[in-house]
């Protein structure tokens, strides 16, 4: 079954229970799936749809930074549809299992001490096995920490 699928059954779930805001987060992340296939004109890979799904997540983290403190409106809907999202998410890595991915990276690269110029190969690498699973800034600011060690 397909992310779309499931997205699409969830969706008849909250339309028959009545659940208008689930139903309208389903609905906008069908409709971003479905446009992404459209655009690569081939069905998704779990990637693929791994990635629209945390887009859309990021935009709602978005909106919810720049809405106005007064609007509680706009911010319950924002929580209510990142929790909607979630569910459909890949599963994100924490903090120590990134350091521990790291570690294994600094062992194959043979690199005792990081060093500056060993970022760029550091991050390629780590990025090659938590694709999807951990976001770029996080991993940015876990790595940099390596270098303010010295």
């Amino acid at each position: 079954m397909t992310r779309i699928d499931e997205v699409r059954a969830e969706m008849i779930a909250a339309m028959k229970a009545g659940d208008k805001p689930k139903k309208d987060a389903l609905s906008a992340l069908l409709a971003a799936l479905k446009n992404k296939a459209i655009d690569t004109r081939q069905d998704l890979t779990q990637e693929e749809e791994d990635k629209v799904v945390i887009k859309e997540i990021k935009q709602l983290k978005e909106t919810l930074d720049l809405a106005p403190e007064d609007r509680t409106d706009i911010k319950d809907e924002c929580n209510l549809r990142i929790s909607v999202l979630e569910k459909f998410a890949p599963k994100m890595l924490n903090e120590e299992e990134i350091q521990k991915i790291i570690q294994e990276v600094l062992n194959k690269l043979g690199i005792e001490v990081p060093d500056l110029k060993d970022k760029g190969k550091i991050i390629k690498e780590v990025m090659e096995q938590v694709k999807g699973r951990v976001d770029s800034k996080t991993l940015n600011d876990i790595i940099s920490k390596l270098f303010k060690k010295d």
